[in-house]
């Protein structure tokens, strides 16, 4: 069907009914230029453009309704924003704060409504099948097993994939941003916070100092610490692409000797302790539960006196995991709680908190230099990992980067010690 009489017996387009249908749960007008898959326009003119291609875009929000229901039609390529991305969504934002449209939630009538409407329009049926490239794990929360499901999905997309978004040295958290100038790049702000890193937890050159690396990613501060600062470093990981990857840079480097990277879980390290530990935005997929387990692994594999550093994601508010679309595009099973309780329970699990570092800033600025790079390279992002999986990276980082310029997310630096016993 494409078109219908209105009230006054006026043909309607399926985007001038869908505007009447959505105008109580968006407090009025459309915040967005509506076309439909009939040709049909609603909205602004001047608003952002969004299309949709299929009738399969309402069956998704029907079955899920909101982000994660978009979220799949936008990934699928059955809903289009025109322009920029984050113009859009910003747009969007702005509009809900100011119409307050979290607190309003349908009414009988605008559901028997949907219903009407979704059987008229010939959506109305069972789910449709969940994009490819939506997570699937399975198991115990947190098990071991399926942390390692979780973390494959989102990090063994194939280290090539990660090299078309990061800097050389392939380091996936934020940057330390000390310059404005035109020149000071990306890299530059990774090598500031590695260096920041090390000089928090007391690396020296003159010492021989055991460094435990825990989630150590790609390697980039394994490898820096080892390269500028002489440790002995010995990290973890649960992802099979991100040791392969590491390894063979030890190698390239001549730093067999000093750098060694294990697959391994956080739960399961034999030989601590070290003179130092650091775990790098780790922490957000350990989980609530499982949170004083981590800080007690931290702790015991650190001598007595021994500094940890621990930089990681925060977030208030709804959504612990990130949201529909992080819960179940990108990270399974992540958890973020306020920079105030993450504290308190580092300092629960026996370790001294000595200072606390937001780079919320530094974050929105990283994750713009990772979309910047993406998109240069998005023809060999769409070659390698196809176009769903391109689009759903351009809506985390896009989404990302707005969470963290809005304060919805933060991210901070918190250096502790282990207490000497006292004598």
């Amino acid at each position: 069907m494409t078109a219908t009489m209105d009230r006054t017996g006026k043909s309607t387009g399926i985007a001038e009914r869908l505007a009447e249908l959505l105008s109580p749960l968006v407090g009025g007008e459309l915040p967005v230029r509506l076309t439909a898959w009939d040709g049909s326009a609603a909205g602004p003119v001047d608003a952002p453009k969004v299309t949709l291609h299929s009738a399969n875009v309402l069956r998704r929000l029907l079955w899920n309704p909101g982000e994660l229901g978009a979220a799949q039609a936008y990934v699928l390529g059955e809903l289009d924003v025109e322009g920029d991305l984050g113009d859009a969504l910003t747009h969007v934002w702005k509009v809900s704060a100011e119409r307050g449209l979290g607190s309003i939630s349908p009414s009988p009538s605008v559901i028997l409504a949907a219903v009407k409407a979704a059987r008229s329009l010939g959506v109305f049926g069972r789910p449709l099948p969940p994009p490819v490239s939506q997570a699937r794990v399975k198991g115990r929360l947190h098990s071991m097993s399926r942390d390692r499901a979780a973390i494959g999905h989102h990090y063994d997309l194939s280290n090539d994939f990660y090299s078309l978004i990061l800097d050389n040295n392939m380091a996936y958290s934020s940057g330390y941003w000390t310059s404005d100038a035109p020149e000071y790049t990306l890299e530059d702000s990774q090598k500031d916070k590695l260096d920041l890193v090390c000089r928090k937890i007391g690396l020296d050159r003159a010492r021989e100092q055991r460094l435990l690396d825990v989630g150590c990613g790609w390697g980039s501060l394994s490898v820096h610490a080892a390269r500028e600062y002489g440790a002995h470093v010995v990290g973890v990981t649960i992802s099979a692409e991100q040791k392969a990857f590491v390894d063979a840079r030890v190698r390239s480097l001549g730093l067999e000797d000093q750098v060694e990277i294990r697959l391994q879980d956080y739960r399961e390290i034999p030989d601590g302790p070290y003179d130092a530990v650091a775990s790098i935005e780790m922490g957000e997929h350990v989980g609530e539960d499982n949170y004083p387990t981590y800080v007690k692994a931290l702790h015991d594999n650190v001598i007595e006196g021994g500094r940890v550093l621990i930089q990681q994601m925060s977030r208030t508010g709804a959504h612990p995991g990130g949201g529909p679309f992080i819960e179940s595009f990108i990270a399974p099973d992540m958890y973020m709680r306020s920079v105030g309780r993450t504290v308190a329970m580092i300092e629960e699990g026996g370790l001294e908190v000595r200072d606390v570092q937001a780079l919320r800033e530094h974050y929105v600025r990283t994750v713009d230099a990772w979309i910047e790079t993406f998109e240069s390279n998005l023809d060999r992002v769409v070659e390698l990992v196809g176009m769903e999986v391109a689009r759903v990276w351009r809506l985390y980082l896009v989404g990302g980067g707005m969470a963290f310029r809005d304060g919805r997310m933060g991210v901070d630096q918190i250096l502790s010690v282990r207490p000497s016993c006292l004598r």
